[in-house]
């Protein structure tokens, strides 16, 4: 990434969706930069294009036209092995489900994106201690997700997420399956990445009690952001 360049940068995104022949437009226009080490929360209603626009800055999906850049590599040109590995090593994804493997300790879950890339053993054991540390699991590393509660198996998510050092963190509704105090102690765990150790977030969230743990507020209506950028 170039000095001055954002980590994120969305140009003249649309997206549209074709369901029995009818064009249904999920995200209309948006130009939209993130600065590195920038907490972004994208917020609005439910179908306002909040997800879908999410899933275009991790490559998940692809805009019917314009650019999205991470770290000013632009994702559209990418191949899908070549936009598969930048995923895996510079992208981090946190959703509402946990998706963790119910088979699998909280050690090994986070382990997993790094065994993927083909790192050693013994720097996947490190880099893991100090991710345990980070969402505060070192006394339940060796538990299976059946024996966590929701709360931490979202910290396992989390630490999943950071696995790999990505550049961003994409977050859809992390707290959506938890209860109050859950829900805060994620959010206080997510800032606090954002404020001690410099990560750039951008969460999706229809909470506006939500929004203050962000460093910006960014609203989202009908596909487009809701100052017309």
């Amino acid at each position: 990434m170039k000095e001055g360049e954002d980590a994120v940068r969305l140009e003249e995104v649309h997206k549209v969706y074709y369901t029995s022949k009818l064009p249904v437009i999920a995200v209309n226009g948006v130009t939209l930069g993130i600065k590195p080490g920038e907490f972004l929360v994208l917020m609005g209603p439910s179908g306002c294009g909040k997800s879908t626009l999410l899933h275009l800055m991790g490559g998940v999906d692809k805009p019917t036209s314009g650019r999205v850049l991470i770290g000013g590599r632009n994702l559209v040109q990418l191949s899908d092995n070549e936009l598969s590995d930048f995923r895996r090593d510079s992208i981090g994804f946190v959703f509402q489900s946990y998706n963790l493997i119910p088979s699998l300790t909280a050690f090994e879950n986070i382990e997993i994106p790094m065994m993927i890339k083909g790192q050693k053993k013994k720097d996947r054991d490190i880099r893991i201690q100090e991710i345990l540390r980070q969402i505060d699991l070192r006394d339940r590393a060796d538990h299976t997700p059946s024996m966590l509660s929701g709360g931490e198996e979202q910290r396992v998510a989390i630490g999943r997420a950071l696995a790999n050092d990505p550049t961003v963190v994409l977050l859809d509704e992390p707290t959506g399956n938890l209860d109050q105090a859950s829900g805060r102690a994620i959010m206080e765990l997510v800032a606090d990445l954002n404020r001690t150790k410099g990560k750039t977030l951008c969460m999706v969230t229809h909470d506006r009690a939500l929004a203050a743990y962000g460093t910006r507020l960014v609203e989202m209506v009908d596909g487009k952001l809701k100052d017309g950028k």
